[in-house]
């Protein structure tokens, strides 16, 4: 039985395999062999094993077994480094002489042998391409004998090297023996988006690594249930949306919009799966995820489910439900009906408690003197009281009684009041909530009772009674609204529709 050992070649694709011939090489070696073009030297791969006849056909085919001549020295790597530096140094006039031919080639690298007499120049094509010329002219250039080698795009980015998309370096310079080939029902077969910048490698090929586990993935969904089966859980019935292959689990939209992941190990086939698979003859695919199997998941969400499950089938007491509860519907705010107050209103209840019904339904503001009005009439026992507008009531209260009452009103400053003297009855100047409106200043300040001229209110300043058309007065800021008409007569912008108290 003989005893191979595999070398790789700095442009060889794959490892070639040599006969040992009691050399000695081991994995490592750098070693010289001889092969149909010359000799040529290389680095073993793998240790030195011996095989049968029937598996060294399979290895080299009809090829013959060629012998490792001996592991190489020093001498013969410092001749190897010289070789490979004419080798760089040939490969630009390579591409000048290509250039000046007009020849569709692209020149790749240029290699010389290990005796030195031969170069091999490897250049990439996608035709034949005529290159006698050319030979002519880099033997005249190079002074050796040439070889003209065509590669494949694939062979061209094994000797160039490079990085891919992983940030890895090429598979075709790190480790590949081979070339297998890569079809596009692989990246169907692993859900990969079919773009072609995003599954090609540097060559413009598909890459070499789809292969690698197109294997795990075709075994995986043969077990699997497929894409869109409908699953039973305890929670309620589950769609499946995506697989994880390399973790073999699968990936479960439930009804409420939330996703599980659930190992495929873990899923039980049900009777009606095995009578359907017996039927179709197919193989048996689960379509279960049992209780035990939820109960395991980490997911807070599963656990507080599960938990609600319980308490709705009285397996667990019944708890307040969390906010976070994802089966738990918020409660919503019920309105208070005033229904209870209507009808004491209509069964004839006493006043005070009809009164203080309708201070509770209605809002309080600052300057209406607790919520009522201070000269409004007093309301008959037994009657609904009245909704009336304020400066109806400031109208009704402006006789002698009115001032009695402004008196209490509560003291609220407001911008514009004059620093609060609008509460202030004393001063002849009413709250602003017994103030008229705007529109109607300029007809209130005109007359008053019996048609008499309302008096102004005092100043800050002092309380001299003077008009404020008069002299020493001081001017009163006018607040100009966009849309409204000035104030009254003689710039007097008062805000009081009437006298604060009654003159006789």
């Amino acid at each position: 039985m003989p005893t191979i050992i595999p070398v790789k070649f700095t442009y060889a694709a794959r490892d070639l395999w040599f006969d040992q011939a009691e050399t000695g090489a081991q994995e490592g070696d750098h070693v010289i062999c001889a092969t149909e073009r010359g000799h040529e030297i290389g680095l073993a791969t793998a240790d030195a094993r011996e095989v049968s006849a029937d598996e060294l056909s399979g290895l080299i085919g009809h090829a013959q077994l060629r012998e490792v001549l001996r592991i190489a020295d020093d001498a013969d790597l410092d001749r190897a480094e010289e070789l490979a530096e004419r080798g760089e140094r040939a490969l630009p006039v390579f591409r000048r002489l290509v250039s000046e031919s007009g020849l569709d080639m692209k020149p790749v690298g240029v290699e010389y042998l290990f005796d030195a007499e031969k170069a091999v120049c490897y250049f990439a094509a996608e035709e034949r391409v005529d290159f006698r010329q050319l030979v002519r002219d880099l033997s005249r250039e190079l002074h050796v004998r040439i070889d003209m080698r065509q590669i494949g795009v694939r062979e061209e980015a094994a000797i160039v090297g490079g990085y891919g998309h992983c940030g890895q370096e090429l598979c075709c310079r790190r480790f590949a023996t081979g070339f297998d080939p890569v079809s596009i029902r692989m990246a169907k077969e692993q859900d990969l988006p079919l773009n072609s910048t995003k599954i090609s490698g540097a060559c413009g090929r598909l890459m070499c690594c789809l292969r690698y586990e197109f294997e795990a993935y075709r075994d995986f969904k043969s077990r699997a249930p497929k894409r869109n089966a409908v699953i039973d859980t305890p929670l309620g019935k589950g769609k499946i949306v995506e697989y994880d292959t390399p973790k073999e689990q699968i990936c479960l939209r439930l009804e409420n919009g939330k996703q599980i992941r659930v190992a495929l190990a873990d899923m039980t086939a049900s009777e009606a799966a095995h009578k359907k698979s017996e039927e179709l003859g197919c193989p048996c695919r689960p379509d279960t995820v049992t209780r035990e199997v939820l109960d395991r998941l980490e997911s807070p969400d599963v656990q507080m489910a599960l938990a609600e499950l319980d308490r709705k089938n009285g397996v667990l007491p019944a708890e307040m439900p969390d906010a976070s509860d994802i089966f738990v519907e918020p409660k919503r705010r019920r309105r208070r009906s005033s229904g209870g107050e209507k009808g004491e209103r209509a069964a004839g209840g006493s006043t005070a408690s009809a009164d203080a019904s309708s201070r509770r339904r209605r809002k309080r503001r600052p300057g209406d003197g607790g919520g009522a009005a201070a000269g409004a009439p007093q309301q008959a026992e037994g009657q609904p009281q009245a909704h009336r507008r304020r400066h109806h009531q400031a109208g009704e209260g402006s006789g002698e009684g009115g001032a009695a009452q402004q008196q209490g009103a509560r003291r609220t400053r407001r911008p514009g009041d004059r620093g609060g003297q609008g509460a202030q009855g004393e001063k002849g100047v009413q709250p602003r909530g017994m103030q008229p409106s705007r529109r109607r200043r300029s007809g209130t300040q005109q007359q008053g009772q019996g048609g008499a001229q309302a008096p102004a209110p005092q100043s800050r300043a002092g309380g001299d009674g003077q008009q404020p058309g008069g002299e020493g007065a001081p001017k009163r800021r006018r607040r100009h609204r966009g849309g409204r008409g000035r104030g009254g007569q003689g710039g007097s912008g008062s805000g009081s529709g009437a006298p604060a108290g009654g003159s006789e």
